[in-house]
C-alpha cells in the first residue's frame, strides 16, 4: 500500500475512519470524505497524518454527482493517482419491519439516493483513475441484504441492491479493476448508542460470541485490497457467523 491513495467514503468516523486507518498504517495516502461531521473528518485527519502519510479531507454528499465527480478530481490533482474506492458512506432509519405504513417516501429516498446511487455515483467517477492504477473498489453494505432483516424494509433493500451493483460493476470493470463487498452484521457504530442491551442479546449464541467492531471489518476490508487479487464481484460477510 505504500504510496498508493485510497478514497474512502463517510470515513470521519465508525467503520470509514477504521477502514482509513487501517490503510494509513500500510504507507496509503487517505482522501477523508463526509458530509456533517466535520470536527471529526478533522480530527481523523490528524490521526492519519501522524501515521506518516499524508492526508486530504473532502466534504460532498455521495448522493450529489457533481459534488462527487469534484471530490474524485481533487484527489487526482491532490496526488496525481487513485488506487483504491471505499464506498463506506450510508444512511438508514429505524423502522419496525410489520411497520407498513411507518416506512415513509423519504425514507425510501434517502437510503437509495445514498446507499445505492451514491456508491454508483463513486465508482462511476473514480472508474477512469482506478483503472490506470489497476485498483479496486470495496463496497461496504451490509448483511441486511442478504437476509432482509436489519434496520428497516428500505434499508435492507438498498443493500441488497448495493450487493448486485457491486457484481455488476466487477464484471464490466474487469480486468483492471477488481469490485467486492464486505456485509457486516450487526457493529458498535454511534448508529447502536443507546441500544446495548439489543445488541448484547442478539449476539448472545452466535459463533463468536459477539458483534463486530470498527476494525474488523477494517481488517477484511485491508485483506480485500492488499491480498485478494484474484478476488472479485464477491460479498464477503463479516457478522461472527451469526448468519450461517
Amino acid at each position: 500500500m505504500e504510496g498508493k491513495v485510497a478514497l474512502i467514503t463517510g470515513s470521519s468516523t465508525g467503520i470509514g475512519r477504521a477502514i482509513a486507518l487501517r490503510l494509513a498504517k500500510e504507507g496509503a495516502n487517505i482522501v477523508i470524505n463526509y458530509s456533517r461531521s466535520e470536527k471529526e473528518a478533522q480530527e481523523t485527519k490528524k490521526d492519519i497524518e501522524n501515521l506518516g502519510v499524508k492526508c486530504l479531507v473532502c466534504k460532498a454528499s455521495v448522493d450529489d454527482d457533481e459534488m462527487v465527480r469534484r471530490m474524485v478530481e481533487e484527489t487526482v490533482k491532490a496526488f496525481g493517482r487513485l488506487d483504491v474506492l471505499v464506498n463506506n458512506a450510508g444512511v438508514t432509519n429505524f423502522v419496525k419491519h410489520d411497520d407498513l405504513e411507518g416506512l415513509k417516501d423519504e425514507y425510501w429516498d434517502r437510503v437509495m439516493n445514498i446507499n445505492v446511487k451514491g456508491l454508483f455515483y463513486c465508482c462511476r467517477a473514480a472508474a477512469p483513475y482506478l483503472k490506470q492504477q489497476h485498483g479496486c473498489i470495496v463496497n461496504v453494505t451490509s448483511v441486511a441484504g442478504l437476509t432482509g432483516l436489519g434496520s428497516s424494509i428500505a434499508y435492507a433493500s438498498s443493500k441488497a441492491a448495493a450487493n448486485s451493483v457491486t457484481k455488476s460493476l466487477a464484471r464490466v470493470m474487469a480486468p483492471e479493476v477488481r469490485v467486492n463487498s464486505v456485509a457486516p452484521g450487526i457493529v458498535t457504530t454511534r448508529w447502536n448508542e443507546g441500544k446495548e442491551e439489543s445488541i448484547k442479546h442478539l449476539s448472545e449464541g452466535t459463533p463468536l460470541g459477539r458483534v463486530a467492531s470498527p476494525e474488523d471489518v477494517a481488517e477484511l476490508t485491508y485483506s480485500l485490497i492488499a491480498h485478494a487479487g484474484f478476488v472479485t464481484g464477491e460479498i464477503i460477510k463479516v457478522d461472527g457467523g451469526m448468519f450461517i
